[in-house]
């Protein structure tokens, strides 16, 4: 087998060239996406108006206008909540927040398609930056190679590809809260004293102003810094931790203020007064919306279940390591010698960001493959990298081509039928 790797690697190298040259560089592989993107969403014919649901324009146009609810009703109110005869999002407000000049400007005619997939070329050429500083910081031993390869896997082989293309609120809010979690292990890896604590604290009050579970991806980044905090002084590490603490607690009092001015209550999001599908009711009138019934059907459909031919079923989910199997070198990172610390700690990140992820109701339909894991997929990659930097090339190489062509083939088919079926 050794012998095989040996003999097929500079193959392997020489065909792929061209990909890694681009892939490794973080304004390559963001250019690179940004052409892919573009096809695909062209070929959907959704590159050039908005989608049926742009909903955070219409907040950042509420925002503009002094207020939380919709001032203009979209075509469509799925999904939004009615109270006091009033429509407003369910969501956490940050997407909106960064939109307002945009919607100064364009109006809520703003296409949502072609920004939501400006995105998300930022964040494949985000992804290439981390993979590098955490080179430089020497976190990570990898060749250029062998980062291009995990780049070019997330850009095209994870359910950031169905994310990408087609705009619509869900997918808006997953990919900025992806890109404000990117900035906070960037900021943890590059920066140095106060401004490494306070900008990573600032970029997980982003995340967490976006969807609120990512704030449990700075675990690691918490642990990270930590470390550096060496030798170790009280009176420094908590002037430290304060400065994270700082944009953090201000974004929370915020959030809670946000809801009170809405809902009349801080803890109230809105969720009991959407416009939900009828697929979802019965379930959330017995149990909630988060409740360890769902568990099992989450856990079911986000790990074991496969997608392909597309089904009925499909529009679940499907397994993150079956659809994406570079993720599996993820688990080679526990038989590694070194780093031990730093591995629990992304581990940590991951598990506690994915409980409420598998205690909701719902595991993200309408989809492909498991959306809601890209909540915590920084991470899972820097884990992943850490597993396979051992690893022959062709082994990664292999896992990279297979998990690109599934979404490819199996994750555009799906969402091009879900878009023609209206």
């Amino acid at each position: 087998m050794a012998s095989m790797q040996k003999r097929f690697s500079p193959f392997f190298r020489r065909l792929a060239s061209p990909a890694i040259n681009l892939g490794e560089s973080p304004w390559g592989a963001a250019l690179y996406a940004l052409v892919v993107y573009l096809m695909i969403s062209a070929r959907s014919g959704d590159l050039f108006k908005q989608s049926m649901y742009p909903y955070y324009n219409y907040l950042a146009d509420a925002f503009l206008h002094g207020q939380t609810w919709l001032r203009i009703l979209p075509s469509s109110v799925h999904d939004l909540s009615f109270f006091n005869s009033r429509y407003y999002l369910y969501w956490a407000p940050f997407p909106a927040v960064i939109l307002m000049p945009f919607v100064a400007i364009f109006g809520v005619q703003l296409n949502d398609v072609l920004y939501t997939l400006l995105i998300a070329a930022l964040n494949v050429g985000l992804v290439a930056q981390l993979l590098r500083v955490a080179c430089r910081v020497e976190f990570l031993h990898l060749s250029r190679t062998q980062r291009a390869i995990l780049v070019l896997f997330f850009a095209f082989g994870t359910v950031q590809l169905t994310l990408a293309p087609f705009g619509r609120v869900w997918m808006t809010g997953q990919l900025i809260g992806f890109t404000c979690v990117l900035l906070a292990y960037l900021a943890a890896f590059s920066l140095r004293g106060v401004k490494a604590w306070f900008f990573t604290g600032l970029a997980l009050a982003c995340a967490m102003l976006t969807r609120n579970q990512m704030v449990f991806t700075g675990i690691f980044p918490l642990v990270y810094l930590l470390n550096r905090e060496k030798p170790w002084n009280w009176p420094r590490v908590l002037r430290s931790l304060a400065w994270a603490a700082l944009p953090l607690l201000t974004a929370g009092m915020l959030y809670l203020f946000y809801n009170q001015l809405r809902f009349g209550s801080p803890f109230d999001v809105g969720v009991a007064y959407h416009d939900m599908a009828n697929f979802f009711r019965a379930d959330f009138q017995r149990y909630g919306l988060f409740n360890f019934h769902y568990a099992p059907i989450n856990l079911y459909y986000q790990y074991i279940f496969y997608p392909l031919p597309i089904r009925p079923e499909t529009a679940m989910g499907g397994s993150l390591f079956l659809l994406s199997p570079l993720f599996f070198g993820a688990f080679a990172a526990f038989w590694k010698p070194s780093n031990k610390r730093y591995v629990w700690a992304l581990l940590a990140s991951i598990l506690v960001t994915y409980i409420p992820i598998v205690l909701l109701m719902g595991t993200g339909w309408v989809q492909f493959g498991p959306r809601y894991t890209l909540d915590f997929t920084v991470p899972l990659l820097l884990l992943t990298a850490l597993g396979i930097e051992r690893w022959r090339i062709t082994i990664p190489f292999i896992l990279m081509i297979l998990s690109i062509i599934q979404y490819f083939i199996g994750g555009l088919s799906f969402l091009y039928l879900m878009i023609s079926g209206g």
